[in-house]
């Protein structure tokens, strides 16, 4: 029997789930269908159900509901069943034909009866029993319109999104992210009559939003239910402020204390607040293909860490734009396929050059075992190349069958080389390089007066110019990497000429894209004034500056780009005191850098293992949004 790892627990909380589908019209929300996607496939769910026809719906309001050929429904839900979520349910069900009901949720009974204001004693002593469950499963019962028909309610943590045995994602806490100096100002003014908080680190789990606790203690039922998957007694550590309060939360978490008695194994478990470093995030110097084709492939409808692989390639249709919809796209998830899984794996794991040798090793060797007719060429591998192969297999339907999820991982790999995106990708890195020798250099209004010329208006951008967007990425790259930074009359000049200048680019857009919509708060350029783009980069600013202090009450590593000296031990528990480091990155992590961590803690810890968990892949797109457009302190959770 393998290792117990994230994989596993994966799996086994699906097995719970196909048990219960047979013949059922099933219904996934976005976060769940993630989870099966990465952790065992759509197909796996449909073999289950073991009907012709597809019985996968999005749970959603304007969700088609079970006629009378269709009795059993089954529900799987990544969040708490409250408000808008039991809503939906009754809607569904009222219209439908059903008479068994099943309802999954990923999150833990413990955390329904918190979020329903049961105090800790009196759910101490309902341990054992499900009243919120129960509860749920009469009016089930009620809304399918007999109290003899079937409802059950339980929990499985189907909490992970699995990339890599070394390598997962917690899809329903995707938009969680670390709070900024801003967010205490805000706490401020909703606690009017308690002690003002002074700074960050003054805040704790008592003086948040209930909202965003609730999304915490969801999150950490999910984390306790992974680490008794692993047989762990897991110890807390953290780094930066949100993260503090989490690794509290878990370290308290009344459900995790018997099951720390009894668990064999230990793990540290270190939380880690992304803010503290988003140069790593938003830069372009991580020598890796899976980062490149998740920076400029298309975001997979619904998902938040795959893409879409343009198909029409393996078809007779011509490749127009207009035949691109017309065939189902491919993903970089393969949980089925081992032999694409083993190259997902190794193209994680290594550099640019070697992943895209790698890449053209497969297909040869896949069109080998298919006796197709391949000219090997060896020396620099091509897009060209790479798609005289992959065309080898386009007639040949058993050949497609056999190695469909090699294709779509070769055509992720061409569709990636030949974008107009990769070419700018060093162009980024020149100029990230440049910046950092000017940080090291000059003051920050020289480094902002660098970044003035780029600042075009869309009718005078060429392809290798920046975008609005793109530029965003480069000052968050600039405030990130500065650190604390003195302010002074050449600063506050400096900023606001990069300001006027980005607030006059953002009207003059022909198109406002989904970013610049949410930042400025107008859906089109036409309604965007020049006072209206003015103040939205003031606020922009706030959070640049937020980002920049991030660091200032850390005693150590204060610095992301100089190396620091740290020959100060201390005598307290330490991560490094357990063979199993779970490192869990709040506001997400690149590829790069998850590679970065599994190399580095076995070589300074022989024989330790680390397991990556995030909230999200990221791209360098990804930061300003969650930076600029988050609510951090009220996530949505359906209610």
């Amino acid at each position: 029997m393998s290792t117990p790892g994230v994989l596993s627990f994966t799996q086994q909380a699906w097995e719970q789930v196909l048990a219960k589908v047979k013949r059922a019209v099933v219904y996934l929300d976005a976060a769940c269908a993630e989870s099966l996607h990465w952790g065992c496939g759509s197909s796996r769910l449909l073999e289950a159900v073991g009907n012709s026809a597809c019985y996968l719906r999005e749970f959603e309001p304007a969700a088609v509901g079970g006629g009378a050929e269709h009795p059993k429904a089954v529900f799987v839900l990544s969040c708490l069943l409250k408000g808008r979520t039991v809503e939906t349910l009754r809607d569904i069900i009222c219209r439908s034909h059903f008479q068994y009901c099943v309802v999954v949720t990923a999150v833990n009974h413990a955390v329904h009866l918190t979020a329903n204001h049961v105090p800790p004693a009196a759910a101490a002593e309902l341990e054992g029993q499900q009243p919120v469950f129960e509860q749920l499963e009469e009016k089930l019962c009620e809304w399918m319109g007999n109290m003899n028909y079937t409802a059950e309610v339980l929990h499985v943590p189907l909490l992970l999104a699995p990339a890599a045995p070394h390598l997962a994602l917690t899809p329903a806490f995707a938009s969680l992210f670390p709070l900024l100096p801003q967010d205490v100002h805000i706490l401020n003014r909703a606690r009017p009559d308690k002690r003002r908080l002074g700074n960050l680190a003054e805040v704790d789990a008592t003086t948040l939003t209930p909202e965003l606790l609730l999304t915490i203690r969801c999150l950490v039922s999910g984390l306790s239910s992974l680490c008794e998957h692993l047989g762990v007694r897991e110890e807390c550590f953290a780094v930066g402020s949100l993260s503090r309060i989490i690794a509290a939360d878990l370290a308290n978490f009344a459900p995790a204390k018997n099951r720390r008695k009894t668990a064999t194994g230990r793990a540290s478990v270190v939380f880690v607040d992304r803010t503290l470093d988003l140069t790593g995030a938003v830069g372009h110097h991580g020598d890796n293909l899976v980062e490149k084709i998740l920076s400029v492939l298309p975001q997979l409808p619904g998902h938040t860490n795959d893409v879409m692989v343009n198909m029409v390639e393996l078809t007779a249709l011509q490749a127009e734009e207009e035949n691109q919809n017309i065939v189902a796209p491919g993903c970089l998830a393969q949980s089925n396929d081992p032999a694409a899984k083993a190259l997902w794996e190794a193209l994680l794991n290594t550099k640019h050059k070697e992943a895209v040798m790698e890449v053209r090793r497969h297909l040869v060797e896949a069109a080998s075992r298919e006796n197709l007719p391949i000219k090997m060429s060896m020396g620099r591998v091509t897009p060209g190349q790479l798609t005289s192969y992959i065309h080898l297999f386009k007639n040949n339907l058993k050949a497609l069958r056999n190695h469909c999820g090699l294709l779509q991982l070769g055509l992720a790999t061409v569709q990636t080389l030949k974008h107009l995106q990769t070419a700018k990708w060093d162009n980024f890195l020149a100029f990230e390089r440049l910046l950092l020798q000017s940080i090291g250099e000059s003051t920050m209004s020289v480094v902002l007066n660098q970044l003035l010329p780029m600042i075009k208006p869309s009718n005078q951008r060429t392809n290798d110019d920046y975008s609005p967007e793109e530029l965003l990425v480069l000052l968050i790259y600039i405030y990130s990497v500065s650190g604390e930074f003195s302010v002074d009359k050449d600063l506050g000049e400096g900023e606001e000429k990069v300001k006027k200048a980005l607030a006059q680019v953002f009207c003059e857009e022909s198109e406002l894209s989904p970013l610049l919509q949410k930042i400025t708060g107008c859906d089109s350029s036409i309604n965007l004034t020049f006072h209206k783009s003015r103040s939205a980069m003031d606020e922009l600013f706030t959070s640049l500056r937020d980002i920049a202090g991030a660091r200032n009450l850390m005693k150590q590593f204060k610095s992301v780009y100089v190396p620091g000296n740290h020959t100060h031990q201390v005598s307290r528990p330490h991560p490094s005191d357990h063979t199993l480091l779970i490192l869990f990155v709040v506001g997400g992590v690149t590829v790069s850098e998850a590679k970065m961590i599994k190399d580095l803690v076995p070589s300074l810890k022989p024989g330790a293992q680390v397991i990556v968990l995030s909230t999200r892949l990221l791209k360098p797109t990804n930061i300003p949004e969650l930076l600029f457009t988050t609510d951090r302190l009220h996530p949505d959770l359906g209610f």
